[in-house]
């Protein structure tokens, strides 16, 4: 059996032939009871779309003569649906192209939506405000997308050029098992032909792609979410942490990310490792969190942590601590009698 929807277009479709038409020819053609004619009818109306109605035994259905059709039909739900997409995909620094793209789209859409439903979009968009900044990224190219896209669903392998973030440009043969969006950067995971292992790359570090002969299988199992998400997380900044928290591993997961670093539940609370350029904002983070930890690496940490404390003090009370100084980073980290590393 047709969908609704499927069957209001087909009423759509017969009436834009012109003229009048009764209901029961029309229900015939449609496939429905008049009844239900009459309420196909009545949506096209609602949508905007000028449908003209005649009483009696003979009565029946018209589109308004001289009107022409816009090339594209929507509710107001998928209208709104639409529009709020594309701001959104602006503003997360999902659309591909530039914001040419999204505002020429944008744009076209309201041209070809009734003038009722027009209105109502642009009061929405004048009108809506995001409490999250807009994300300065650099977006992909429509068709560097569209052809990895292609590629992941058909299962055929691409070739490309991909920039490293030290500006070293070289061609790379791909299998793309993905592709993910993550904090307002596209990513593409797949088996690199030069590495003959898993990769990740930047999409708007990407050239030129273009599909490849042969086929591949993906690995049974293979997440490209959760790869690229702890392959982040494991990028080689400068300093290697391990700090056990004292709570649970759910509390933890619900604080940190995957992509901040690995959580391993161990017998007394949590294990963090991850990896960072600066360890003044690792304390930060460490104490922004609210619950008792334990720095296992490195020592260095268990000064930042000191300092921070020492300034806190400062700042908590002016007047009564304008005289004291943050313990210095070269003071030794120690470790208690008991061979428990400080806190």
């Amino acid at each position: 059996m047709a969908k609704p929807t499927g069957r209001v277009l087909a009423l759509l479709e017969i009436l834009q032939q012109g003229g009048w038409m009764t209901v029961a020819d029309l229900a015939g053609r449609v496939g429905v009871d008049q009844r239900t004619l009459r309420r196909y009818a009545a949506h096209l109306s609602d949508i905007g779309i000028p449908v003209e109605s005649r009483r009696g035994r003979y009565g029946g259905y018209r589109l308004a003569p001289g009107y022409k059709l816009p090339p594209l039909v929507l509710t107001d739900d998928e209208a709104v649906a639409v529009v709020l997409s594309l701001a959104a995909g602006r503003r997360a620094g999902l659309c591909p192209a530039d914001d040419a793209a999204a505002e020429s789209a944008a744009a076209k859409l309201r041209r070809v939506l009734p003038a009722a439903l027009a209105r109502r979009t642009d009061a929405l968009l004048s009108t809506i405000d995001f409490t999250s900044p807009a994300r300065q990224t650099t977006p992909p190219g429509a068709q560097v997308l569209l052809v990895l896209a292609e590629a992941a669903r058909d299962r055929h392998p691409v070739r490309l050029t991909y920039t490293s973030w030290h500006g070293r440009t070289s061609e790379r043969g791909l299998d793309p098992y993905g592709l993910v969006v993550h904090a307002g950067r596209w990513y593409v995971t797949g088996r690199d032909h030069t590495r003959h292992d898993v990769r990740t790359f930047r999409l708007d570090r990407i050239g030129v792609a273009h599909a490849a002969d042969g086929t591949f299988e993906v690995p049974a199992g293979f997440d490209p979410t959760g790869h690229v998400i702890a392959g982040l997380a494991s990028v080689p900044y400068t300093h290697d942490i391990s700090v056990r928290l004292h709570t649970d591993l759910v509390q933890a997961q619900r604080r940190i990310p995957p992509t901040v670093g690995t959580l391993v539940e161990v017998h007394d609370g949590v294990r963090l490792t991850t990896r960072v350029e600066r360890l003044d904002g690792a304390a930060q983070m460490l104490a922004g969190l609210g619950w008792p930890f334990t720095i296992e690496r490195p020592d260095e940490l268990r000064d930042q942590v000191r300092l921070l404390a020492g300034r806190l003090l400062i700042h908590i009370d002016g007047d009564n601590h304008a005289d004291r100084q943050p313990a210095p980073a070269t003071e030794p980290a120690g470790r208690h009698q008991d061979g428990q590393h400080s806190r």
